[in-house]
């Protein structure tokens, strides 16, 4: 079950030649996800670029490395291997088999899950579209594209999902999928941070260090879920993701690391003037995206989250390991509230507290990542630091939306806050000294001024392979 049938013109490895109807509907699907991906995908001009490509999904050896034209991607359809003994793990249904088709009476809640999932994956493709034509490296670049083709694999997952279970509404919502466009007045993506723009490598960091990371437990919630395909289909997702992730850490730690290089060698705070990003700068993007994701999780408290929970549908980060009734009908939980116009804390129904459950986890993986970059400055021996703001800061969905915070905590009013907040978010000026360094060099073994080369290549290959071939 696990090998993909690469015959087929849709590689999968769900069956999918045994289930005639299901085939044609993905495959009258599958041209205009082709369009989109010319439309919408990747902008710079390659002949081939060194991509990996899903194959099976064992623990070893799932994925083959080589040259592939980028719209020649063979997306595929992977779902992990089944449990046959896999029972529900939390929830009214605990115990019960898990679902292999959807129980009718949470058809739509479903749905609705899988949609908002699905739509996240073509954005980030959409918002990133244009940042080849600034790659600091071969290696940056190569990077760039595997994140977007499996980020387009990840709406084909998704998209499997509708047509399979889902009949003609679920047909219609996969191509909603396509016609919605990040950033679009229009149709604009369904949340907010996949309607703001990428427009440089620092942002790019960022993105796939914070936001993707918000996709890592957004997806780990779903991996729970007593629909058994959903489960699988996430459970892979997973697995991809992880690289993507990787491509975030590893990039805000090349920056900082030539940051703090540069500011060592000439004995400065400002490594801008010698083509490096200043480490005020790289704080001030940290802000904006961890803020910003942050606002991904929704309100601290969710009647619906509760739903989905009780009904079985999406649990909690690492559900099973929990030591608890997997129920939570006569648990209390914190949850981050408002009094007197300050941030505190307030004692709510566990079920209900599902958000800033999940939220609370996301923070504390945060955290392991400024620990990475500030040892990167310590090493360095400089005494700076980096650090994620108060979670109340920069909020625009939840209990601190209606409340100006600084990033160390302070409320402040209207006018301080609008007085300050460009010492603490990105101005047109940062993002215009940034956009200045975005210069590409596509040269093997090159790299641009602001960052620093990576340790290892890909798949064991050097730095200075050709990881891109262009036209």
């Amino acid at each position: 079950m696990s090998t993909a049938d690469y015959q087929e013109k849709i590689p999968n490895n769900v069956g999918l030649a045994d289930d005639r109807r299901l085939q044609r509907a993905l495959e009258s699907w599958q041209p205009g996800f082709r369009d989109w991906w010319a439309e919408m995908g990747p902008e710079l001009p390659t002949e081939d670029v060194y991509l990996r490509t899903a194959v099976n999904v064992g623990r070893e050896g799932w994925a083959h490395f080589g040259h592939v034209p980028v719209s020649e991607y063979r997306w595929g359809i992977f779902l992990a291997e089944p449990r046959p003994d896999r029972r529900i793990a939390f929830g009214e249904h605990k115990g019960e088999p898990a679902w292999q088709k959807v129980p009718g009476e949470y058809r739509s809640a479903l749905q609705r899950l899988i949609v908002i999932q699905g739509d996240t994956e073509p954005a980030s493709v959409e918002q990133q579209r244009r940042l080849g034509y600034t790659a600091p490296s071969l290696y940056d670049l190569r990077n760039l594209f595997q994140v977007n083709v499996e980020e387009g694999r990840h709406l084909w997952a998704m998209v499997y999902l509708l047509h399979a279970f889902f009949g003609r509404e679920g047909r219609e919502e996969a191509g909603e999928l396509l016609r919605r466009n990040s950033g679009s007045e229009d149709s604009p993506r369904i949340l907010g941070a996949f309607n703001e723009e990428t427009p440089d490598w620092l942002s790019f960091f960022m993105f796939t260090y914070f936001t993707d990371r918000d996709g890592k437990y957004q997806l780990g919630t779903l991996k729970e879920s007593g629909f058994d395909p959903l489960s699988r289909t996430c459970e892979f997702m997973l697995k991809e993701e992880a690289h993507h992730m990787f491509v975030g850490t590893t990039g805000v730690d090349r920056v900082v690391g030539r940051t703090a290089r540069l500011m060592v060698e000439h004995d400065t705070d400002d490594a801008g003037p010698h083509g490096a990003i200043p480490l005020n700068v790289i704080q001030k993007y940290l802000n904006f995206h961890y803020s910003v994701s942050l606002d991904l999780f929704g309100g601290e408290t969710s009647t619906n989250v509760a739903n989905y929970f009780s009904a079985g549908l999406k649990g909690r980060w690492q559900e099973e390991r929990r030591k608890d009734d997997h129920r939570l009908t006569d648990r209390g939980a914190y949850v981050d509230a408002v009094e007197e116009g300050r941030p505190a804390r307030a004692e709510v129904e566990a079920l209900t507290a599902l958000n800033t459950d999940l939220r609370d986890e996301y923070i504390a993986d945060c955290e392991s990542g400024v620990k990475r970059w500030n040892r990167i400055l310590a090493d360095a021996g400089l005494p700076h630091r980096l650090a994620l703001p108060h979670r109340a800061f920069n909020r625009y969905v939840g209990a601190f939306a209606g409340i100006n915070v600084s990033p160390a905590g302070e409320v402040l009013t209207d006018d301080e806050w609008e007085a300050r907040r460009s010492a603490w978010l990105p101005t047109d000026a940062d993002k215009t000294f940034v956009a200045s360094l975005m210069h590409p060099v596509y040269e093997p073994g090159k790299i641009a001024s602001w960052l620093e080369p990576p340790r290892n290549g890909i798949n064991g290959k050097p730095f200075d392979y050709e990881y891109v071939h262009f036209l």
